[in-house]
């Protein structure tokens, strides 16, 4: 799984860098443009310790920020699923709160807390947290009839084993949007340090484009890609032995 996820990657890199390179060559363009191959290794030897290093601190507050999200999440959800109203109230709120793009909520949130690692985490935990509760409650207010009709007709289903039962019942769905959303960290820690922090790759990238600099930009994407892989296939394997052990 780890090597095709790695080959798969590095498949995606090079053929994006490959169109690249064409669109360079088929139109003529100069190296301050679109830099050369040489420049472009040349860029990787000398910022690929600063780089992953840079990736490795968006990865940390990346991972922080999806799980906390996942907890926030499910217990939201489960909450939902007991209340028809509130659960009700949680999706509209959820669909209202989306339509905000997170580049016009996240000026409010540095304004209030600073640039600082707490920004970047509820960045990073809000953009992933409502697809996660809107896919927890859809999966939780799903019966299952079958099953819940047997423990129904002996008189022991509760809350606590209709949820089971439906998580159980949809744990692959359950698996699928954990690692889905795990991306979508990825993707809010970057914009938050784009926009305003002064730490990880999306401040390193920001600091790449001022200075019109696309060969630092496509070593920072190598490197975000490549540990973003790495996570997502930690999360499978998480999500395959967890549910081994379930059933």
């Amino acid at each position: 799984m780890l090597s095709r996820r790695i080959y798969q990657f590095f498949l995606i890199y090079l053929l994006g860098l490959s169109a690249l390179m064409v669109f360079k060559y088929g139109l003529n363009l100069s190296d301050y443009v679109i830099p050369g191959p040489g420049e472009i290794v040349k860029t990787g030897r000398m910022y690929s310790g600063q780089y992953f290093a840079a990736v490795l601190d968006t990865m940390v507050v990346a991972i922080l920020g999806h799980f906390l999200s996942i907890v926030l999440a499910t217990i939201v959800g489960v909450i939902g699923r007991l209340n028809l109203w509130i659960g009700s109230f949680i999706r509209v709120a959820a669909f209202n709160i989306q339509a905000y793009p997170i580049v016009a909520v996240a000026p409010i949130i540095f304004i209030l807390l600073g640039d600082g690692l707490s920004s970047r985490l509820l960045i990073a935990a809000m953009i992933c947290y409502f697809p996660l509760l809107l896919s927890i409650i859809g999966i939780l207010t799903e019966p299952v009839t079958e099953i819940e009709h047997f423990f129904e007709s002996t008189r022991r289903m509760n809350w606590r084993l209709q949820t089971r039962i439906r998580a159980f019942e949809n744990i692959q769905k359950l698996i699928t949007v954990v690692v889905g959303s795990a991306t979508l960290a990825m993707v809010g820690t970057i914009v938050a340090e784009f926009i305003a922090a002064d730490a990880g790759i999306g401040y390193s990238i920001r600091i790449a484009l001022f200075q019109s600099d696309l060969a630092k930009i496509l070593i920072a994407l190598f490197f975000i890609g490549l540990c973003t892989s790495l996570y997502l296939v930690c999360l499978e394997w998480i999500g395959r032995i967890f549910q081994r052990r379930w059933e």
